[in-house]
């Protein structure tokens, strides 16, 4: 008999670890969590792979699929868009998966519409002086977009509190029993 699928919302700044985190849990827990994967119209990161670390679109690509409405949600974030093929998702939880949501702030408050029953997660740096030491150990950023992605995470940290529960990425294994506990307690 399959359980109840279920939808689990990550969100949290850039920077904060959400893709460490969840790598690590999807790892720990294979066949039981799938990680869905959005699409965005960003270039790849060195070493990204489409279809792995996201589907690299087209900004004309992912318009038209949104005026569709294919998308659970999409959001725009420093200029680029970024959305989660809603058919995927619903086919999953319908044969009671957890799927695992890795969103921007505006998409998780999107999803909360749609899917009032996913249980939604906020990450949170322990400070904002260590995630600007993470985000400048990416090395991924300038010095302009790094200033932007703060900015835009004092504003991420200020809704922690429409989560629950907010789990502090202070220590990685505390973070992840934390997430553990959020996900597979009833």
């Amino acid at each position: 008999m399959l359980s109840t699928g279920q939808l689990i919302v990550v969100t949290g700044p850039s920077g904060v670890g959400k893709g460490t985190l969840l790598q690590i849990l999807c790892d720990r827990h294979q066949g039981k969590i799938l990680f869905s994967i959005s699409v965005t119209t960003r270039q790849p990161r060195a070493g990204e792979v489409d279809g792995r670390e996201y589907f690299f679109w087209t900004r004309q690509k992912f318009e038209q699929s949104r005026a569709e409405g294919e998308f659970l949600e999409w959001a725009e974030y420093a200029g680029n868009l970024y959305g989660t093929p809603r058919r995927a998702i619903e086919d999953w939880i319908a044969l009671g998966q957890i799927v695992l949501l890795e969103i921007e702030l505006e998409g998780a408050r999107q999803v909360a519409q749609t899917f009032p029953s996913a249980k939604r997660i906020f990450i949170a740096p322990p400070s904002m002086e260590v995630l600007e030491q993470r985000l400048r150990q990416r090395s991924t950023d300038s010095d302009e977009a790094i200033a932007k992605r703060l900015e835009h995470a004092r504003k991420e940290v200020a809704a922690a509190p429409e989560f629950d529960p907010i789990i502090i990425n202070e220590n990685l294994e505390d973070a992840l029993q934390q997430l553990e506990k959020a996900i597979f307690s009833a």
